[in-house]
């Protein structure tokens, strides 16, 4: 939570609802985002490029008047297409200029999570489990943040989403 000068109190990450997206099934037809990319070491981003990247992308969609009002409803997605780079994606309305604006298609089933960072393979395993028991295969993992590192400490979890783009 930050205090701007007028006192008045802005929500650094709105309040997660798991119930919102856990266990559910979203069907995604050219949803628009914007896209940016990070180096990254063994899958972990490197803290001083994200910050920047995720800033830029805020702004940028802010300025544009592209994120939803419902800022439960704006999505952060990270997905690491190698141990060596993480893709960030920004979920928007619509097109946000100067930005790498892209779409996502498919169907994607969740999972919520709580626990730290380090643990996200075990958390993608056991999705992977869920999944195999119902005879279907992720081509691709997605994971939500839903709160930054100060925000996660202050409310005493550190939920994410783990998004399985499935065939089908």
């Amino acid at each position: 939570m930050t205090i701007s000068s007028d006192n008045i109190v802005d929500e650094c990450c709105p309040t997660f609802s798991p119930k919102k997206w856990d266990n559910k099934s979203f069907s995604w037809e050219d949803k628009p985002f914007i896209q940016e990319s990070v180096p990254a070491f063994l899958h972990i981003p490197s803290k001083k490029m994200l910050g920047k990247k995720i800033t830029k992308m805020m702004q940028l969609s802010e300025e544009a008047h592209q994120l939803a009002e419902d800022k439960t409803d704006i999505l952060l997605l990270f997905m690491d297409p190698h141990a060596f780079r993480s893709n960030i994606y920004l979920s928007v309305m619509d097109t946000v200029p100067n930005a790498n604006n892209t779409t996502l298609s498919g169907t994607f089933m969740t999972k919520v999570f709580d626990g730290p960072f380090k643990a996200v393979p075990k958390f993608i395993q056991e999705m992977e489990s869920r999944l195999k028991e119902q005879e279907i295969q992720a081509k691709n993992y997605y994971i939500h943040y839903a709160y930054c590192p100060q925000c996660a400490k202050e409310k005493g979890h550190n939920y994410m989403v783990v998004f399985a783009e499935v065939e089908g």
